[in-house]
């Protein structure tokens, strides 16, 4: 389905005058001003991203309190156990607390919730069992917030309680001995959009400084420990999809360069199955080859092995996880791509966009561990929310869904309102997850279309593409492309830079690559300048191009491709019209 390209408008004499000020290119002013950038410090602020601008662990809410219990319980040798996420997040701020708490010698263990048979979240059953292993004091690491009757059997089972999460607090905060949250109904941090396992990279500076016995500096060994984990506080950011604005643009862009110079024995093995090795590190590495390998680990139950890579000093064991975990990734892509497949056909045959406000899909035995990346796919592809149903053999099975959004619609309250029809649902605006019976589906599938149908009007089903600026190819030099590269780290909240031009032509036919033929490699002409580009994961773009006559408008990321020491410009396609689309559409 075409997209309507919306083209930033700009003002020449702010792009100027801003360019003088801070003293950068034009196009990096134009960008500035397109993120709400307008001073010189301003500019200054987000280009350099000062580490001493992140805020000091005193001023995250209960951070002081926890740090202080923690040390309290390392002294007193009492059994620590870390009770993280099974995604990315969790794993890095896991292991952060853990690998901390390991080299201030305590006793400490972790625990990581299987996804298939438990879900997220503090679980009554873990607890019970943390408690039989001989565990006294258990922290969380993003999760917990929403747990106040976990936190009350944990009090009754005599277990200390610790949460650490960024997640939103329920209507009721659990009883703990404290709380270590962003942003608290009665507290607040200076930057409250943490991942959790900056909140946890928070907590051990805040730990460290007490293990130093100061109030404001850390020893220079735990100062060189902390260090390096702010390479896994930028994995978790990167991974949990936070903006990169504030600290979190801060701690991506020193945390990428200690990934790359100082990376742990376990991060150096997943750094060499995903042939980055000794390359520099984008936010981008760590989205699409780094996070997917780990959270690969999570989707098909095995997280436990995830935070042992990123824990062990053993570089035997971490060569075989990084190997064993690349083939869970290798897998987890086999799957994803199969019920992908499948999912297209059954809206080609039966859900034809056009005429459905929402897809609600469901296939035999489709993994519960991967039917939410699917989803994600499908709404970026026909813009539409997308619940994805996983039926069991049995008729009498409960089916399991992960639903996702687009825009602004609220997934969370269309759920809410087909609530009698649901067995369980939770979730957010974005994304959801939910169960119901078979015999109630085809009901569902109405009632939550109407639901979408009521809200988005149909002018609003056509999908977006914000274009920073439109430019002919011959501009995109490597010096022009170094400039922008002065943004990163991309990601969300500081996308890479969109720019689009026309008159376009294909030097050659298209060609789909990678795994399974997932991706697309084309040689785009304009005039004397030609230039490669990659379509991630748009393989089906082949034959509609190669059956195109004519010209084409294209929209892409320039990025400056590296390959045996050569740099070269390279666009990242994000989107193609014919010119008679790029009229009809009404873009521009």
């Amino acid at each position: 389905m075409p997209k309507r390209w919306l083209i930033r408008p700009h003002d020449a004499a702010q792009v100027q005058q801003l360019q003088r000020a801070a003293g950068v290119s034009a196009v990096v002013a134009q960008l500035l001003l397109a993120r709400g950038i307008r001073t010189a410090d301003q500019a200054r602020q987000f280009l350099q991203a000062p580490l001493k601008s992140l805020c000091d662990p005193s001023t995250l809410p209960g951070a002081e309190a926890a740090a202080e219990l923690l040390h309290q319980a390392v002294e007193q040798r009492r059994t620590i156990f870390i009770y993280g996420d099974y995604d990315v997040d969790g794993m890095s701020g896991c292991a952060i607390l853990f690998r901390c708490l390991k080299r201030l010698g305590a006793t400490v263990r972790y625990y990581i919730p299987n996804r298939l048979s438990q879900g997220y979240g503090l679980h009554a059953e873990a607890l019970r069992e943390i408690k039989e292993q001989g565990g006294q004091l258990v922290v969380t690491v993003d999760c917990g917030i929403a747990s106040p009757e976990e936190a009350q059997l944990a009090r009754q089972l005599g277990l200390g309680l610790i949460i650490s999460d960024h997640h939103h607090p329920g209507r009721r905060l659990p009883e703990a001995l404290a709380v270590v949250h962003p942003a608290l109904p009665y507290q607040q941090a200076p930057f409250t959009g943490l991942c959790g396992a900056a909140v946890a990279f928070k907590l051990a500076w805040a730990l460290c400084r007490r293990a130093s016995g100061s109030q404001e500096k850390v020893a220079p060994p735990l100062a060189r420990f902390l260090h390096q984990m702010l390479g896994y506080a930028a994995l978790g950011t990167v991974a949990d999809v936070v903006p990169l604005v504030g600290e979190n643009r801060v701690l991506v862009r020193h945390g990428l360069e200690v990934l790359r110079q100082q990376p742990t024995v376990g991060v150096e093995a997943l750094l060499r199955v995903s042939q980055l090795a000794g390359q520099p590190l984008a936010s981008e590495d760590v989205a699409f080859a780094l996070a997917p390998r780990l959270n690969a680990a999570g989707r098909l139950g095995q997280a436990r092995l995830g935070v042992e890579l990123l824990v062990t000093e053993n570089p035997q064991r971490a060569a075989e996880l990084a190997q064993y975990i690349d083939g869970l990734n290798q897998s987890r892509r086999s799957l994803e791509q199969s019920i992908y497949l499948a999912a297209v056909k059954q809206v080609k045959q039966h859900y034809p966009p056009e005429e459905n406000a929402a897809l609600v899909l469901c296939g035999h035995k489709w993994h519960p561990g991967v039917i939410g990346i699917v989803a994600g796919r499908l709404a970026e592809k026909y813009h539409r929310p997308v619940v994805m149903l996983s039926l069991d053999s049995s008729s009498e099975q409960l089916a399991v869904g992960s639903a996702r959004s687009v825009g602004s619609f609220n997934l969370y309250e269309a759920l809410a309102a087909c609530e009698e029809l649901l067995v369980e649902f939770g979730g957010h605006a974005a994304a959801a997850g939910l169960k119901v019976h078979p015999r109630h589906i085809e009901t569902f599938r109405q009632q939550f279309c109407e639901q979408v149908d009521g809200t988005i009007a149909p002018e609003d089903r056509t999908a977006e593409l914000l274009i920073d600026a439109e430019v002919p190819l011959g501009t995109l030099t490597l010096e022009a492309v170094r400039q922008l590269e002065q943004l990163a780290p991309f990601g969300e909240g500081n996308p890479r830079p969109v720019i689009c031009t026309t008159g376009v032509e294909l030097a050659g036919p298209p060609r789909t690559m990678g795994g399974g033929g997932r991706h697309l490699s084309l040689m785009l002409r304009q005039g004397p300048v030609q230039l490669r580009a990659v379509a991630f994961g748009q393989a089906e773009w082949a034959e509609p191009l190669e059956r195109h006559q004519g010209p084409l408008a294209v929209a892409f990321r320039p990025v400056i491709n590296q390959f045996n020491g050569r740099r070269s410009v390279e666009l990242h396609l994000a989107d193609w019209l014919t010119l008679e689309q790029l009229r009809a559409t009404g873009s521009g």
